[in-house]
């Protein structure tokens, strides 16, 4: 039994011609009763009576018309649904991000996407840790989140776009600012604007810093990049920060970007539960905000 069987049965029990469906359908009317006959033979029983001036169902097939034209019209509208979906004529892609996310690494790939499907809506979910993407991420709430990449976590599919490397940011006129670069033993006991040790990105840096035998203070703790960039440039402490997408890059810019060079990049990307299983229209933004930032933006002491 297939969906084509059930589709013809219903058209002939409609019509109540075989010979009309197989005009409508440009077939045979063999080819229209071979539909029936295979249905007859999963069912074991006769479906349709012949008439005089055609046929109608039996009460066996008046049970199946019933039930087939109900479930068809019901999954023609799915399919509808499903096709509005990957033309981009409806649904919504639910993304969760941090808080410097949108603005650094998405900003380009929205515009773009909202040319392309505007139909279709973004839905961003500010969360404050990774843990809590990837809770969402599996209990279906979300479609894609924007992370810092990590560990392995079980279910989940973690995929990096961009390699980041370390800047420290200082306000015009420090005795750093004009420096072409930071070696780590001159951040020995500097204090620095900070995120929290539990971030990922704030481990990873703590663990570079420990590896390198670094001490650096800390006396202000922020939730986000764009916070430290802000403390930074009022004279509240030194920052070091990745070399965020939009990083201002001008000589009357009021921060300076001094690259570290040995400190390890880190990964951001994509985390989702499943590639093969993503809905194409969150497939189709991931894509967009990958192709938007295949390089980072390049800072020196300079710009």
């Amino acid at each position: 039994m297939t969906l084509d069987d059930l589709r013809v049965f219903v058209a002939v029990c409609r019509a109540g011609n075989l010979s009309a469906v197989a005009r409508e359908l440009t077939c045979t009317q063999s080819a229209v009763s071979q539909h029936v006959k295979r249905l007859e033979r999963e069912t074991g029983v006769s479906l349709l009576e012949r008439r005089p001036r055609g046929v109608v169902p039996t009460a066996a097939g008046r049970i199946l018309y019933e039930a087939a034209a109900e479930g068809l019209a019901g999954l023609d509208v799915a399919l509808r649904r499903i096709g509005d979906l990957v033309n981009g004529e409806s649904g919504a892609v639910r993304i969760a991000t941090g808080g410097t996310t949108v603005r650094h690494f998405m900003a380009d790939a929205i515009v773009a996407f909202r040319r392309q499907y505007p139909r279709v809506s973004l839905e961003f979910r500010t969360e404050t840790s990774g843990r809590r993407c990837f809770d969402a991420l599996l209990s279906g709430e979300l479609d894609l989140a924007w992370i810092t990449i990590g560990d392995p976590v079980r279910g989940i599919e973690q995929r990096p776009v961009l390699d980041l490397p370390w800047v420290l940011a200082v306000r015009a006129g420090d005795p750093l600012a004009d420096r072409p670069r930071i070696d780590p033993e001159q951040l020995d006991g500097v204090p620095l604007v900070r995120l929290p040790p539990h971030s990922v990105s704030g481990a990873h840096l703590d663990a570079a810093f420990a590896g390198l035998g670094v001490r650096a203070g800390s006396d202000t703790g922020v939730a986000d990049w764009d916070t430290a960039l802000l403390l930074a440039e009022l004279g509240l402490g030194h920052a070091v920060v990745p070399a965020l997408p939009g990083l201002p890059a001008s000589q009357d810019a009021p921060l300076r970007f001094v690259p570290v060079p040995a400190l390890p990049p880190f990964s951001v990307g994509w985390a989702v539960r499943r590639w093969d299983a993503l809905p194409p229209l969150a497939r189709a933004f991931a894509g967009m905000v990958a192709e938007s930032r295949t390089e980072p933006t390049q800072t020196s002491a300079t710009s």
